[in-house]
Protein backbone atom coordinates (compact mmCIF):
# COMPACT_ATOMS: atom_id res chain seq x y z
CA UNK A 1 0.00 0.00 0.00
CA UNK A 2 3.00 2.32 0.31
CA UNK A 3 3.41 2.47 -3.48
CA UNK A 4 -0.29 3.24 -3.84
CA UNK A 5 -0.26 6.22 -1.47
CA UNK A 6 2.97 7.58 -2.94
CA UNK A 7 1.38 7.37 -6.39
CA UNK A 8 -1.82 9.03 -5.15
CA UNK A 9 0.10 11.93 -3.57
CA UNK A 10 2.16 12.30 -6.75
CA UNK A 11 -0.98 12.62 -8.88
CA UNK A 12 -2.46 15.34 -6.68
CA UNK A 13 0.87 17.17 -6.54
CA UNK A 14 1.12 16.93 -10.32
CA UNK A 15 -2.05 18.96 -10.70
CA UNK A 16 -0.90 21.76 -8.43
CA UNK A 17 2.71 21.98 -9.62
CA UNK A 18 3.16 20.65 -13.16
CA UNK A 19 -0.36 21.71 -14.09
CA UNK A 20 0.59 25.26 -13.13
CA UNK A 21 3.72 25.01 -15.28
CA UNK A 22 1.64 24.01 -18.30
CA UNK A 23 -0.86 26.78 -17.61
CA UNK A 24 1.93 29.36 -17.64
CA UNK A 25 3.09 28.01 -20.99
CA UNK A 26 -0.43 28.22 -22.44
CA UNK A 27 -1.05 31.71 -20.95
CA UNK A 28 -4.85 31.85 -20.71
CA UNK A 29 -6.42 35.18 -21.64
CA UNK A 30 -9.76 36.94 -21.22
CA UNK A 31 -10.64 36.69 -24.93
CA UNK A 32 -14.35 35.85 -25.46
CA UNK A 33 -14.80 32.11 -25.92
CA UNK A 34 -16.66 30.28 -28.72
CA UNK A 35 -19.53 29.53 -26.32
CA UNK A 36 -20.14 33.27 -26.12
CA UNK A 37 -19.29 34.31 -29.68
CA UNK A 38 -20.84 31.36 -31.53
CA UNK A 39 -23.75 30.35 -29.29
CA UNK A 40 -26.20 28.16 -31.24
CA UNK A 41 -28.23 26.47 -28.50
CA UNK A 42 -27.12 23.00 -29.64
CA UNK A 43 -23.36 22.50 -29.25
CA UNK A 44 -22.07 25.99 -28.41
CA UNK A 45 -23.81 26.49 -25.08
CA UNK A 46 -22.55 28.34 -21.99
CA UNK A 47 -22.56 26.00 -18.97
CA UNK A 48 -21.46 26.45 -15.34
CA UNK A 49 -17.84 25.51 -14.67
CA UNK A 50 -18.70 22.69 -12.23
CA UNK A 51 -21.03 21.12 -14.78
CA UNK A 52 -18.42 21.37 -17.54
CA UNK A 53 -15.95 19.57 -15.27
CA UNK A 54 -18.46 16.81 -14.53
CA UNK A 55 -19.23 16.34 -18.21
CA UNK A 56 -15.55 16.37 -19.21
CA UNK A 57 -14.70 13.88 -16.48
CA UNK A 58 -17.50 11.53 -17.44
CA UNK A 59 -16.77 11.95 -21.16
CA UNK A 60 -13.22 10.72 -20.73
CA UNK A 61 -13.76 8.28 -17.84
CA UNK A 62 -15.19 5.36 -19.77
CA UNK A 63 -14.34 1.75 -19.03
CA UNK A 64 -10.74 2.61 -19.91
CA UNK A 65 -9.59 3.71 -16.43
CA UNK A 66 -11.56 0.81 -14.92
CA UNK A 67 -11.21 -2.15 -17.30
CA UNK A 68 -7.85 -0.89 -18.57
CA UNK A 69 -6.52 -0.52 -15.03
CA UNK A 70 -7.79 -3.99 -14.10
CA UNK A 71 -6.00 -5.55 -17.05
CA UNK A 72 -2.99 -3.31 -16.47
CA UNK A 73 -2.77 -4.63 -12.90
CA UNK A 74 -1.74 -7.97 -14.40
CA UNK A 75 1.67 -6.30 -14.83
CA UNK A 76 1.86 -5.63 -11.10
CA UNK A 77 2.83 -2.33 -9.45
CA UNK A 78 4.63 -1.19 -12.61
CA UNK A 79 1.17 -0.01 -13.61
CA UNK A 80 1.51 2.72 -10.97
CA UNK A 81 4.45 4.26 -12.80
CA UNK A 82 2.60 4.54 -16.09
CA UNK A 83 -0.62 5.84 -14.53
CA UNK A 84 1.20 8.56 -12.55
CA UNK A 85 3.88 9.63 -15.02
CA UNK A 86 1.65 9.18 -18.05
CA UNK A 87 -1.20 11.13 -16.48
CA UNK A 88 0.86 14.09 -15.21
CA UNK A 89 3.32 14.54 -18.07
CA UNK A 90 1.34 13.23 -21.06
CA UNK A 91 -2.40 12.65 -20.59
CA UNK A 92 -3.35 15.79 -18.66
CA UNK A 93 -1.08 17.94 -20.86
CA UNK A 94 -2.64 16.34 -23.94
CA UNK A 95 -6.22 17.02 -22.79
CA UNK A 96 -5.47 20.58 -21.66
CA UNK A 97 -3.63 21.61 -24.82
CA UNK A 98 -6.29 20.19 -27.13
CA UNK A 99 -9.03 21.92 -25.14
CA UNK A 100 -7.23 25.26 -25.23
CA UNK A 101 -6.35 24.97 -28.93
CA UNK A 102 -10.00 24.27 -29.69
CA UNK A 103 -11.05 27.29 -27.62
CA UNK A 104 -8.66 29.48 -29.63
CA UNK A 105 -9.80 28.07 -32.98
CA UNK A 106 -13.55 28.69 -32.77
CA UNK A 107 -14.28 25.37 -31.08
CA UNK A 108 -12.57 23.31 -33.80
CA UNK A 109 -12.46 19.54 -33.44
CA UNK A 110 -9.30 17.44 -33.52
CA UNK A 111 -9.24 16.82 -37.31
CA UNK A 112 -9.54 20.56 -37.99
CA UNK A 113 -6.74 21.30 -35.52
CA UNK A 114 -4.53 18.65 -37.15
CA UNK A 115 -5.27 20.16 -40.55
CA UNK A 116 -4.31 23.63 -39.32
CA UNK A 117 -0.90 22.56 -38.07
CA UNK A 118 -0.06 19.39 -40.03
CA UNK A 119 -1.70 20.01 -43.41
CA UNK A 120 -4.79 18.96 -45.35
CA UNK A 121 -3.57 15.42 -46.04
CA UNK A 122 -3.05 14.75 -42.34
CA UNK A 123 -6.48 16.28 -41.66
CA UNK A 124 -8.22 13.92 -44.10
CA UNK A 125 -6.41 10.86 -42.75
CA UNK A 126 -7.08 11.75 -39.13
CA UNK A 127 -10.69 12.67 -39.86
CA UNK A 128 -11.37 9.15 -41.10
CA UNK A 129 -9.20 7.65 -38.36
CA UNK A 130 -10.86 9.60 -35.55
CA UNK A 131 -14.35 8.68 -36.78
CA UNK A 132 -13.28 5.01 -36.80
CA UNK A 133 -11.96 5.34 -33.24
CA UNK A 134 -15.18 7.05 -32.12
CA UNK A 135 -17.25 4.28 -33.68
CA UNK A 136 -15.23 1.65 -31.82
CA UNK A 137 -15.56 3.62 -28.57
CA UNK A 138 -19.33 3.86 -29.02
CA UNK A 139 -19.68 0.15 -29.75
CA UNK A 140 -17.36 -0.99 -26.94
CA UNK A 141 -19.16 1.33 -24.53
CA UNK A 142 -22.53 -0.11 -25.50
CA UNK A 143 -21.41 -3.67 -24.94
CA UNK A 144 -19.38 -3.44 -21.72
CA UNK A 145 -22.06 -1.71 -19.56
CA UNK A 146 -24.67 -4.09 -20.97
CA UNK A 147 -22.62 -7.03 -19.66
CA UNK A 148 -22.50 -5.53 -16.16
CA UNK A 149 -26.18 -4.53 -16.11
CA UNK A 150 -27.31 -7.96 -17.31
CA UNK A 151 -25.57 -9.47 -14.26
CA UNK A 152 -27.90 -7.36 -12.10
CA UNK A 153 -31.17 -7.67 -13.99
CA UNK A 154 -32.51 -8.30 -17.48
CA UNK A 155 -30.94 -9.61 -20.67
CA UNK A 156 -27.78 -8.42 -22.34
CA UNK A 157 -29.58 -7.83 -25.65
CA UNK A 158 -32.26 -5.75 -23.96
CA UNK A 159 -29.67 -3.53 -22.30
CA UNK A 160 -27.73 -3.17 -25.56
CA UNK A 161 -30.87 -1.93 -27.32
CA UNK A 162 -31.77 0.41 -24.46
CA UNK A 163 -28.29 1.93 -24.20
CA UNK A 164 -28.05 2.37 -27.96
CA UNK A 165 -31.40 4.19 -28.08
CA UNK A 166 -30.15 6.53 -25.35
CA UNK A 167 -27.04 7.19 -27.45
CA UNK A 168 -29.24 8.18 -30.40
CA UNK A 169 -31.12 10.75 -28.30
CA UNK A 170 -27.97 12.11 -26.62
CA UNK A 171 -26.28 12.48 -30.02
CA UNK A 172 -29.11 14.41 -31.64
CA UNK A 173 -30.48 16.64 -28.86
CA UNK A 174 -28.82 19.87 -27.63
CA UNK A 175 -26.02 19.22 -25.16
CA UNK A 176 -27.86 20.83 -22.23
CA UNK A 177 -31.07 18.80 -22.67
CA UNK A 178 -29.86 15.32 -21.70
CA UNK A 179 -26.09 15.29 -21.19
CA UNK A 180 -26.09 18.47 -19.12
CA UNK A 181 -28.88 17.17 -16.88
CA UNK A 182 -28.12 13.51 -16.21
CA UNK A 183 -24.33 13.71 -15.89
CA UNK A 184 -24.30 15.11 -12.33
CA UNK A 185 -26.19 11.98 -11.18
CA UNK A 186 -23.82 9.71 -13.06
CA UNK A 187 -20.86 11.64 -11.68
CA UNK A 188 -22.05 11.08 -8.14
CA UNK A 189 -22.27 7.33 -8.75
CA UNK A 190 -18.79 7.17 -10.27
CA UNK A 191 -17.17 9.31 -7.56
CA UNK A 192 -19.00 7.32 -4.85
CA UNK A 193 -17.60 4.14 -6.34
CA UNK A 194 -14.04 5.46 -6.24
CA UNK A 195 -14.40 6.82 -2.70
CA UNK A 196 -16.04 3.63 -1.42
CA UNK A 197 -13.32 1.42 -2.86
CA UNK A 198 -10.69 3.72 -1.39
CA UNK A 199 -12.28 3.23 2.03
CA UNK A 200 -12.41 -0.51 1.40
CA UNK A 201 -8.68 -0.57 0.66
CA UNK A 202 -7.93 1.31 3.88
CA UNK A 203 -10.11 -1.05 5.92
CA UNK A 204 -8.70 -4.25 4.42
CA UNK A 205 -5.16 -2.83 4.14
CA UNK A 206 -3.86 -5.75 2.08
CA UNK A 207 -0.16 -6.54 1.90
CA UNK A 208 0.02 -5.56 -1.75
CA UNK A 209 3.11 -6.01 -3.90
CA UNK A 210 5.31 -2.92 -3.94
CA UNK A 211 7.53 -1.63 -6.71
CA UNK A 212 10.56 -3.08 -4.91
CA UNK A 213 9.20 -6.52 -3.87
CA UNK A 214 9.39 -9.98 -5.42
CA UNK A 215 6.11 -10.61 -7.22
CA UNK A 216 6.39 -14.41 -7.01
CA UNK A 217 5.53 -14.46 -3.28
CA UNK A 218 1.96 -13.35 -3.98
CA UNK A 219 0.67 -16.50 -5.64
CA UNK A 220 -1.62 -17.27 -2.66
CA UNK A 221 -1.19 -21.04 -3.06
CA UNK A 222 -1.74 -20.93 -6.83
CA UNK A 223 1.03 -21.89 -9.22
CA UNK A 224 2.31 -19.45 -11.84
CA UNK A 225 0.46 -21.44 -14.49
CA UNK A 226 -2.78 -21.31 -12.51
CA UNK A 227 -2.47 -17.57 -12.03
CA UNK A 228 -1.84 -17.08 -15.74
CA UNK A 229 0.07 -13.87 -15.07
CA UNK A 230 3.50 -14.99 -16.25
CA UNK A 231 2.15 -16.50 -19.48
CA UNK A 232 0.16 -13.32 -20.07
CA UNK A 233 3.26 -11.16 -19.69
CA UNK A 234 5.23 -13.42 -22.01
CA UNK A 235 2.65 -12.93 -24.76
CA UNK A 236 2.02 -9.28 -23.84
CA UNK A 237 5.36 -7.81 -22.65
CA UNK A 238 5.30 -4.73 -20.43
CA UNK A 239 6.70 -2.64 -23.26
CA UNK A 240 4.77 -1.80 -25.32
CA UNK A 241 1.64 -3.68 -24.26
CA UNK A 242 1.08 -2.14 -20.81
CA UNK A 243 1.11 1.33 -22.38
CA UNK A 244 -1.66 0.27 -24.75
CA UNK A 245 -3.69 -1.63 -22.15
CA UNK A 246 -3.75 1.27 -19.68
CA UNK A 247 -4.88 4.09 -21.94
CA UNK A 248 -7.62 6.28 -20.46
CA UNK A 249 -6.01 6.27 -17.02
CA UNK A 250 -2.72 7.63 -18.38
CA UNK A 251 -3.17 9.12 -21.87
CA UNK A 252 -5.90 8.57 -24.44
CA UNK A 253 -6.43 9.96 -27.93
CA UNK A 254 -10.16 9.61 -27.40
CA UNK A 255 -9.89 12.53 -24.96
CA UNK A 256 -8.69 14.73 -27.83
CA UNK A 257 -12.09 14.21 -29.45
CA UNK A 258 -13.89 15.10 -26.23
CA UNK A 259 -12.06 18.23 -25.03
CA UNK A 260 -13.41 20.28 -27.97
CA UNK A 261 -16.97 19.44 -26.85
CA UNK A 262 -16.36 21.24 -23.58
CA UNK A 263 -14.24 23.96 -25.21
CA UNK A 264 -17.53 24.99 -26.84
CA UNK A 265 -19.07 25.54 -23.39
CA UNK A 266 -16.34 27.48 -21.55
CA UNK A 267 -16.94 31.07 -20.51
CA UNK A 268 -13.25 31.77 -19.83
CA UNK A 269 -9.90 30.29 -20.87
CA UNK A 270 -8.94 30.36 -17.20
CA UNK A 271 -11.30 27.42 -16.63
CA UNK A 272 -9.03 25.25 -18.77
CA UNK A 273 -6.61 23.90 -16.17
CA UNK A 274 -9.20 22.77 -13.56
CA UNK A 275 -11.50 21.35 -16.24
CA UNK A 276 -9.14 19.67 -18.73
CA UNK A 277 -6.00 19.02 -16.70
CA UNK A 278 -8.02 18.45 -13.52
CA UNK A 279 -10.46 15.97 -15.05
CA UNK A 280 -7.55 13.87 -16.35
CA UNK A 281 -5.88 13.83 -12.92
CA UNK A 282 -9.21 12.76 -11.40
CA UNK A 283 -9.43 9.96 -13.93
CA UNK A 284 -5.90 8.93 -13.03
CA UNK A 285 -7.00 8.63 -9.39
CA UNK A 286 -9.87 6.33 -10.47
CA UNK A 287 -7.45 4.20 -12.50
CA UNK A 288 -5.02 4.07 -9.58
CA UNK A 289 -7.72 2.84 -7.20
CA UNK A 290 -8.88 0.12 -9.60
CA UNK A 291 -5.32 -0.98 -10.35
CA UNK A 292 -4.71 -1.33 -6.59
CA UNK A 293 -7.96 -3.20 -6.00
CA UNK A 294 -7.11 -5.52 -8.88
CA UNK A 295 -3.61 -6.24 -7.62
CA UNK A 296 -5.20 -7.23 -4.33
CA UNK A 297 -7.71 -9.37 -6.20
CA UNK A 298 -5.12 -11.20 -8.32
CA UNK A 299 -1.88 -11.19 -6.34
CA UNK A 300 -2.98 -11.33 -2.74
CA UNK A 301 -5.85 -13.78 -3.14
CA UNK A 302 -8.53 -11.11 -2.91
CA UNK A 303 -10.67 -13.27 -5.19
CA UNK A 304 -11.04 -15.72 -2.29
CA UNK A 305 -12.22 -13.00 0.08
CA UNK A 306 -14.57 -10.91 -2.06
CA UNK A 307 -16.18 -13.73 -4.05
CA UNK A 308 -18.82 -15.98 -2.56
CA UNK A 309 -17.60 -19.46 -1.50
CA UNK A 310 -19.59 -20.92 -4.42
CA UNK A 311 -17.83 -18.73 -7.01
CA UNK A 312 -14.40 -19.46 -5.48
CA UNK A 313 -15.14 -23.19 -5.52
CA UNK A 314 -16.27 -23.03 -9.14
CA UNK A 315 -13.00 -21.37 -10.13
CA UNK A 316 -10.91 -23.97 -8.28
CA UNK A 317 -12.81 -26.68 -10.15
CA UNK A 318 -12.04 -24.93 -13.46
CA UNK A 319 -8.28 -25.09 -12.71
CA UNK A 320 -8.32 -28.80 -13.50
CA UNK A 321 -9.69 -27.94 -16.93
CA UNK A 322 -6.83 -25.57 -17.65
CA UNK A 323 -8.52 -22.29 -16.70
CA UNK A 324 -6.29 -19.59 -15.22
CA UNK A 325 -7.18 -16.87 -12.73
CA UNK A 326 -7.14 -14.05 -15.28
CA UNK A 327 -9.17 -16.10 -17.76
CA UNK A 328 -11.90 -16.95 -15.27
CA UNK A 329 -12.16 -13.50 -13.69
CA UNK A 330 -12.29 -11.00 -16.54
CA UNK A 331 -12.58 -7.25 -15.96
CA UNK A 332 -16.41 -7.03 -15.67
CA UNK A 333 -16.52 -9.93 -13.21
CA UNK A 334 -13.78 -8.35 -11.06
CA UNK A 335 -15.89 -5.17 -10.86
CA UNK A 336 -18.98 -7.14 -9.88
CA UNK A 337 -17.34 -9.31 -7.22
CA UNK A 338 -15.28 -6.54 -5.60
CA UNK A 339 -18.18 -4.08 -5.38
CA UNK A 340 -20.62 -6.62 -4.01
CA UNK A 341 -18.06 -8.27 -1.69
CA UNK A 342 -16.87 -5.04 -0.10
CA UNK A 343 -19.89 -2.78 -0.20
CA UNK A 344 -22.84 -5.11 0.24
CA UNK A 345 -25.93 -5.15 -1.95
CA UNK A 346 -26.87 -1.46 -1.81
CA UNK A 347 -23.35 -0.06 -1.87
CA UNK A 348 -22.42 -2.55 -4.55
CA UNK A 349 -25.36 -1.44 -6.66
CA UNK A 350 -24.34 2.21 -6.40
CA UNK A 351 -20.75 1.36 -7.21
CA UNK A 352 -21.79 -0.75 -10.19
CA UNK A 353 -23.95 2.11 -11.42
CA UNK A 354 -20.85 4.28 -11.25
CA UNK A 355 -18.92 1.77 -13.32
CA UNK A 356 -21.82 1.57 -15.78
CA UNK A 357 -22.19 5.36 -15.91
CA UNK A 358 -18.57 5.75 -16.95
CA UNK A 359 -18.77 3.95 -20.31
CA UNK A 360 -22.29 5.17 -21.08
CA UNK A 361 -21.30 8.79 -20.59
CA UNK A 362 -18.31 8.30 -22.90
CA UNK A 363 -20.22 6.36 -25.53
CA UNK A 364 -22.88 9.03 -26.03
CA UNK A 365 -20.33 11.81 -26.49
CA UNK A 366 -18.26 9.58 -28.78
CA UNK A 367 -21.19 9.46 -31.19
CA UNK A 368 -21.78 13.17 -30.65
CA UNK A 369 -18.14 13.92 -31.55
CA UNK A 370 -18.47 11.77 -34.66
CA UNK A 371 -21.56 13.76 -35.66
CA UNK A 372 -19.62 17.00 -35.26
CA UNK A 373 -16.71 15.77 -37.41
CA UNK A 374 -16.38 18.29 -40.21
CA UNK A 375 -16.68 16.00 -43.25
CA UNK A 376 -19.97 17.30 -44.68
CA UNK A 377 -19.59 20.97 -43.73
CA UNK A 378 -23.22 21.18 -42.60
CA UNK A 379 -24.66 23.43 -39.95
CA UNK A 380 -25.71 21.29 -36.99
CA UNK A 381 -28.48 23.58 -35.83
CA UNK A 382 -31.26 22.02 -38.03
CA UNK A 383 -32.33 18.59 -36.78
CA UNK A 384 -32.53 17.36 -40.39
CA UNK A 385 -28.79 17.92 -40.83
CA UNK A 386 -28.04 16.16 -37.57
CA UNK A 387 -30.09 13.17 -38.71
CA UNK A 388 -28.42 13.11 -42.12
CA UNK A 389 -24.98 12.89 -40.55
CA UNK A 390 -25.96 10.48 -37.77
CA UNK A 391 -27.95 7.79 -39.58
CA UNK A 392 -25.04 6.34 -41.62
CA UNK A 393 -22.90 6.48 -38.48
CA UNK A 394 -25.44 4.51 -36.45
CA UNK A 395 -25.76 1.96 -39.27
CA UNK A 396 -22.01 1.26 -39.11
CA UNK A 397 -22.17 1.05 -35.31
CA UNK A 398 -25.00 -1.50 -35.45
CA UNK A 399 -22.99 -3.64 -37.88
CA UNK A 400 -20.00 -3.58 -35.51
CA UNK A 401 -22.26 -4.45 -32.59
CA UNK A 402 -23.71 -7.47 -34.41
CA UNK A 403 -20.22 -8.71 -35.31
CA UNK A 404 -19.02 -8.23 -31.73
CA UNK A 405 -21.98 -10.13 -30.29
CA UNK A 406 -21.64 -13.05 -32.71
CA UNK A 407 -17.87 -13.38 -32.41
CA UNK A 408 -16.80 -15.37 -29.28
CA UNK A 409 -13.78 -13.12 -28.75
CA UNK A 410 -15.26 -10.05 -30.41
CA UNK A 411 -15.09 -7.74 -27.40
CA UNK A 412 -11.44 -8.52 -26.59
CA UNK A 413 -10.37 -8.14 -30.23
CA UNK A 414 -12.22 -4.85 -30.64
CA UNK A 415 -10.78 -3.59 -27.34
CA UNK A 416 -7.21 -4.26 -28.48
CA UNK A 417 -7.75 -2.56 -31.84
CA UNK A 418 -9.37 0.33 -30.01
CA UNK A 419 -6.42 0.52 -27.62
CA UNK A 420 -3.87 0.83 -30.43
CA UNK A 421 -6.01 3.26 -32.44
CA UNK A 422 -6.63 5.29 -29.33
CA UNK A 423 -2.95 5.73 -28.52
CA UNK A 424 -2.09 6.45 -32.16
CA UNK A 425 -4.64 9.25 -32.09
CA UNK A 426 -2.97 10.57 -28.92
CA UNK A 427 0.38 10.69 -30.72
CA UNK A 428 -1.12 12.81 -33.52
CA UNK A 429 -2.77 15.13 -30.99
CA UNK A 430 0.54 15.59 -29.17
CA UNK A 431 2.34 16.39 -32.44
CA UNK A 432 -0.34 18.94 -33.25
CA UNK A 433 0.09 20.53 -29.82
CA UNK A 434 3.87 20.55 -30.30
CA UNK A 435 3.56 22.45 -33.59
CA UNK A 436 1.07 24.83 -32.00
CA UNK A 437 3.44 25.62 -29.14
CA UNK A 438 6.40 26.02 -31.49
CA UNK A 439 4.51 28.33 -33.82
CA UNK A 440 3.46 30.49 -30.86
CA UNK A 441 6.99 30.58 -29.40
CA UNK A 442 6.16 28.53 -26.30
CA UNK A 443 8.05 25.68 -24.63
CA UNK A 444 7.17 22.80 -26.98
CA UNK A 445 9.30 20.16 -25.22
CA UNK A 446 6.41 19.48 -22.80
CA UNK A 447 4.54 17.81 -25.68
CA UNK A 448 7.46 16.81 -27.90
CA UNK A 449 8.85 14.24 -25.42
CA UNK A 450 5.51 12.44 -24.83
CA UNK A 451 4.80 12.59 -28.59
CA UNK A 452 8.04 10.75 -29.35
CA UNK A 453 7.34 8.21 -26.61
CA UNK A 454 3.84 7.49 -27.98
CA UNK A 455 5.24 6.99 -31.48
CA UNK A 456 7.66 4.42 -30.07
CA UNK A 457 4.84 2.66 -28.17
CA UNK A 458 2.28 2.52 -30.97
CA UNK A 459 4.66 1.52 -33.78
CA UNK A 460 6.35 -1.17 -31.68
CA UNK A 461 2.97 -2.56 -30.61
CA UNK A 462 1.74 -2.60 -34.20
CA UNK A 463 4.61 -4.83 -35.30
CA UNK A 464 4.90 -7.07 -32.23
CA UNK A 465 1.17 -7.69 -31.70
CA UNK A 466 -0.34 -10.93 -32.96
CA UNK A 467 -3.33 -8.87 -34.12
CA UNK A 468 -1.11 -7.16 -36.71
CA UNK A 469 2.33 -8.25 -37.94
CA UNK A 470 3.37 -10.49 -35.03
CA UNK A 471 7.12 -9.92 -35.44
CA UNK A 472 9.80 -10.61 -32.83
CA UNK A 473 10.44 -8.05 -30.11
CA UNK A 474 13.96 -7.06 -31.30
CA UNK A 475 12.68 -6.41 -34.84
CA UNK A 476 9.63 -4.54 -33.56
CA UNK A 477 11.75 -2.37 -31.25
CA UNK A 478 14.09 -1.56 -34.13
CA UNK A 479 11.19 -0.49 -36.34
CA UNK A 480 9.64 1.49 -33.48
CA UNK A 481 12.93 3.25 -32.80
CA UNK A 482 13.40 4.06 -36.49
CA UNK A 483 9.85 5.48 -36.68
CA UNK A 484 10.52 7.61 -33.60
CA UNK A 485 13.71 9.04 -35.08
CA UNK A 486 11.95 9.62 -38.41
CA UNK A 487 9.13 11.52 -36.71
CA UNK A 488 11.65 13.70 -34.87
CA UNK A 489 13.48 14.47 -38.11
CA UNK A 490 10.14 15.29 -39.76
CA UNK A 491 9.37 17.70 -36.94
CA UNK A 492 12.76 19.40 -37.31
CA UNK A 493 12.15 19.77 -41.03
CA UNK A 494 8.66 21.11 -40.35
CA UNK A 495 10.13 23.67 -37.95
CA UNK A 496 12.31 25.08 -40.70
CA UNK A 497 9.27 25.54 -42.96
CA UNK A 498 7.02 27.03 -40.29
CA UNK A 499 6.60 30.76 -40.01
CA UNK A 500 6.62 32.09 -36.44
CA UNK A 501 5.16 35.48 -35.52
Amino acid sequence: MISFFVALIALVAGYFFYGRVIERIVKPTDTPTPAVQQADGVDFVVLPGWKIFMIQFLNIAGTGPIFGAIMGAWYGPYAYLWIVLGCIFAGAVHDYLVGMMSTRHQGAGLPELIGTYMGSTAKTIMLLFSILVLMMVGVVFVYSPAIILSNIWGSKLGWIIGIFLYYVLATLLPIDKIIGRVYPLFAFSLLFMAAALMVGLCVVWPNLPELWTDMSQYSYNLSAAQLGLESFQEINPIFPCMFITIACGAISGFHATQSPLMARCLTSERQGRPIFYGAMITEGVVALIWATVSMYFFYYGGWREVCSPEVAAQFLQQIDGGKTLIQYFDAPSVVKHVCEGWLGWFGGLLALLGVVAAPITSGDTAFRSARLADFMHLSQRPIVNRLGVSLPMFAVAIALLVWQMESPNGFNVLWQYFGWSNQTLAAFALWTATLYLYRNQRNYFVTLVPALFMVMVTVTFLFVSSLAFGMSMPVSLTIGGAATIASLLAFIRCKKNTQRP
